[in-house]
């Protein structure tokens, strides 16, 4: 079985990544680490290798990053002359330099100021390096920004234009440096996609996907609509193994802070190094209409560079993604303590080129031991689709009737258990409710729902309404007679804003319940919407050509899988989500073939039985005629 299991993981991580490189002429290049290769590269860049258009292996060096190999050069200050809607400073470094970015010191805070910030060679042609930027320093809020990244260039002059136009003009700052690239530790930056997942009231909940697992994760940083004010706390966290099972860790969290305007943000969240190639953002919106995220910005740490002499100006190629492939050794090592201070021009990263695609390879997780699926209360078919890595969303009818989760089996077709991965959701599972009509009496109105499923466990009840100016009392009763679960003030007084959901925690209850409103002197509240939230669960495994079936309900101990020492590998791959067909009841036992034979066998002897009175009754008659 692990031999299956090997080969369908090995089947998931052989994606090898070819991607051009762009000399800067012949001879010593510099090439920097980006996210692309990052995330391709399966082995901490072993399996990297460049081979030129015949073919040929060109031998390179990884040269590490030397956080004590960065270089702030000071530049010289010249007052620029002022308008009425704008001052600056003009910096001159004195000769050209390769720069990214500039530091500014000695301005007293607090403060903040809007600039533009242009560079040149000759101070004749200038180019706009930022547009509008701002740099900011503000103790009572807790925000400091002196330091203004810029597309890297060579530059001898660089000016600093203030924006005068809603507020007085700045000072010069006591110093300015500028840091010298070639001699800086690489860090590169990237946008990710990302995609906003379900939630309840007053929490946003986001997904970002990397490129790859195990990147060199340091920070994200986020960028969001509009200009007002944020102060919201964010947490980001991926899944990891725990017992036998998946369940959200804590990468990272911040509090997201932006004022002044937008002028002045700190929208930043350190986090540590994720394993696999899925993280989660979750942001407490509090009162707050839901975080408007329009982009995320991986920061990574510092990477090495790449070394190699190029023969000509030709393209070269690029190749990763390998996990076979141990590093490879080449003479260039010996000059490795002269390459991190010798000239080299900048090569560049072209376009991924098109590899013909692989033979397909259907994904198999093996199978387990086999089990008689007529044990089991409850058996929901799963229809056939595409094989591969998968992950089943379970619905509130398996949380209900398996509250510990240990008694599910995926069998297919033969009977045998198909090894899955517990996996334990962040984001809660929502389920709409039908909301009735109320009856009002002794000024408290009574709504009686009914859960999807009796025995649910522990969850959140959300209701929503459009009223603007009100303050009410809400109670869950269940039970006979009537026991109140949980109780909860509802009240909003803004008639400018929509009144925010109400959240009723509630322990686990049975499948009828009353919902009491105190309305006072007032008109019953219009509730508009019900929802509840559960715990969200899935199966991660892999997913048979054929159908194959999810039994529950039988008394079993949680199973054991060798599937569990490859947790990682299957977290860090992408999966197909699969979700229970809505509507499909559940089979209840009786439906199997020893049941079916115990019907048929008893209705042949009912049918026996009836028979035989019935032969008595006529012999009876014909012997006592009327």
């Amino acid at each position: 079985m692990m031999r299956l299991l090997l080969s369908g993981i090995l089947c998931l991580t052989l994606a090898a990544q070819t991607r051009q490189i762009r000399p800067a002429g012949a001879g010593p290049q510099r090439l920097d680490v980006d996210l692309a290769l990052l995330g391709a590269t399966r082995n901490a860049l072993a399996d990297l290798r460049i081979r030129d258009a015949a073919g040929r292996e060109i031998p390179y060096v990884l040269v590490p990053p030397d956080p004590r190999a960065a270089v702030w050069v000071p530049a010289r200050m010249l007052p620029l002359p002022a308008t009425k809607t704008s001052s600056g400073v003009e910096l001159d470094l004195g000769a050209p330099l390769a720069t990214s970015r500039l530091r500014l010191e000695g301005l007293r805070p607090p403060f903040l100021k809007r600039f533009r910030l242009e560079g040149s060679g000759d101070r004749q042609r200038w180019t706009e390096l930022v547009k509008a930027g701002s740099v900011f320093d503000l103790p009572g809020e807790g925000l400091r920004l002196l330091e203004v990244a810029f597309p890297e260039g060579d530059y001898r002059y660089l000016r600093i234009v203030w924006d005068d136009r809603s507020s007085a003009p700045a000072p010069a700052p006591g110093a300015a440096f500028l840091l010298k690239s070639r001699s800086a530790p690489v860090l590169p930056v990237a946008e990710l996609p990302f995609l906003r997942r379900p939630s309840e009231p007053g929490v946003s909940r986001f997904t970002l996907r990397l490129p790859g697992p195990r990147i060199p994760l340091r920070a994200l940083v986020l960028t969001v609509a509009g200009d007002g004010p944020i102060l919201r706390e964010a947490q980001v966290t991926e899944p990891r193994l725990s017992a036998s099972s998946l369940a959200p860790r804590t990468l990272g969290a911040a509090r997201l802070r932006r004022a002044q305007g937008g002028a002045a943000y700190d929208l930043r969240i350190p986090v540590e190094a994720p394993e696999g190639s899925e993280i989660d953002l979750r942001v407490q919106d509090g009162d707050n209409p839901g975080l408007e995220l329009t982009g995320v910005r991986a920061e990574l740490e510092p990477q090495p560079w790449i070394y190699f002499e190029a023969p000509d100006n030709g393209t070269l190629t690029a190749r990763c993604g390998d996990p076979r492939l141990r590093a490879p050794s080449y003479d260039l090592e010996a000059r490795r303590d002269l390459l991190s201070r010798a000239p080299a021009a900048r090569a560049s990263w072209g376009p991924e080129v098109a590899a013909p695609p692989a033979p397909a390879a259907a994904l198999d997780g093996g199978v387990g031991a086999s089990l008689d699926a007529a044990g089991f209360r409850f058996r929901r078919h799963v229809p056939a689709g595409a094989p591969g890595l998968s992950a089943l969303a379970l619905d509130a009818h398996v949380l209900a009737t398996s509250p510990r989760l240990q008694d599910l089996r995926l069998l297919d077709s033969g009977g045998r258990q198909i090894p899955y991965l517990l996996e334990s959701r962040d984001e809660p599972l929502s389920l709409p409710l039908v909301w009735p009509r109320g009856a009002a009496k002794d000024r408290v109105t009574t709504y009686r729902i009914q859960l999807p499923q009796a025995g649910i466990p522990a969850s959140r009840l959300v209701l929503e309404t459009g009223a603007r100016v009100f303050r009410r009392r809400v109670r869950v009763l269940d039970g006979e007679p009537p026991q109140v679960r949980a109780v909860a003030d509802w009240s909003h007084g803004d008639p400018g804003a929509p009144a925010q959901a109400l959240v009723i925690p509630l322990p686990q209850a049975g499948r009828d319940l009353a919902v009491e409103v105190e309305e006072g002197d007032n008109q019953p509240l219009a509730i508009d919407s019900a929802r509840l939230l559960l715990p969200s669960w899935r199966l991660r495994f892999f997913r048979p050509a054929d159908a194959f079936l999810l039994c529950y309900g039988r008394s079993l101990e949680a199973p054991d899988y060798d599937l569990a020492l490859l947790a990682g590998r299957l977290r860090d791959s992408p999966a197909q989500e699969i979700a229970l067909a809505a509507g499909t009841e559940p089979a209840p036992a009786g439906t199997g073939t020893g049941m079916k034979a115990v019907f048929w066998g008893a209705l042949v002897l009912a049918v026996a039985g009836l028979l035989f009175m019935l032969a008595r009754v006529l012999g009876k008659d014909a012997k006592d005629p009327l």
